[in-house]
């Protein structure tokens, strides 16, 4: 079991190997758990989804033909209801696990997870516009060594990594293509790749090695976490990774 310390939030000393204590009805597992912003309201977005689509059926039922339209506006916005819900109830219930030797992430496309000692530095990126540095609403998190993070992510993870960071690529990109001819060459990477210790990695890992070398060219940083992902600010999960960290360095001594 993990004990959470109440001062700074992060793991106190004293753990037991994944032990889970169970006592008036509350589990405690080994370590800090971050559930998604984007996981909330699931199952109130499906119920008034159906109740919208059992109340446009009533509509469109006894209702004259000249109110029929706004009836079918009514069972499609009752549909996307539906299926927004559904996308946000199929994600786990924590996206973010913080442990004493490791930090872990899921989504419904796969995870991965990050030994302490192989994060070199955890920030709010920022990119220039003008002459102003402009936070971004994520988090960047740079890595020490690639190998560790390839072997454990899932291929799906990789591949919509890549699609999601699209749009930040463009945009870290924005101050440094004059042409606009630029962007279509960035979003594409190779699809070998040979780590710093020998390793050779194909397809989509591979890619995804480069989109990080990519990423930290222009950013700094190899991952990144959205704020849809999170609980709480980007700074205060900045905050709470680097006392983690630190307590596990401390710990360690």
């Amino acid at each position: 079991m993990c004990a959470l310390s109440k001062a700074s939030g992060c793991l106190a000393v004293g753990i037991l190997d994944d032990d889970i204590v169970m006592g008036a009805g509350l589990v405690e597992l080994d370590g800090i758990y971050i559930k998604a912003h984007a996981k909330r309201n699931g199952f109130t977005l499906c119920l008034v989804g159906i109740c919208g689509v059992v109340l446009s059926s009533l509509w469109l039922t006894f209702l004259p033909e000249v109110m029929q339209l706004a009836g079918f506006f009514l069972t499609c916005a009752s549909l996307v209801a539906i299926l927004i819900g559904w996308f946000k109830v199929r994600e786990p219930v924590h996206s973010f696990s913080l442990h004493r030797d490791r930090l872990s992430y899921v989504n419904r496309f796969g995870g991965w997870q990050l030994d302490w000692d192989n994060i070199q530095r955890v920030d709010v990126p920022r990119i220039l516009q003008g002459l102003e540095q402009k936070p971004l609403e994520l988090v960047g998190i740079r890595v020490k060594h690639y190998e560790p993070l390839l072997d454990c992510i899932s291929l799906r993870l990789a591949s919509n990594i890549l699609m999601q960071q699209r749009a930040l690529l463009l945009q870290a990109d924005s101050e440094q293509c004059q042409t606009g001819r630029c962007y279509s060459a960035n979003l594409l990477e190779q699809d070998r790749y040979k780590s710093a210790s020998g390793k050779r990695y194909t397809g989509m890992k591979a890619m995804f090695a480069h989109r990080m070398a990519r990423m930290r060219e222009v950013l700094g940083y190899d991952l990144f976490v959205y704020q849809s992902d999170l609980d709480r600010p980007a700074e205060d999960f900045v905050r709470l990774l680097r006392e983690c960290q630190q307590q596990t360095v401390l710990n360690q001594d």
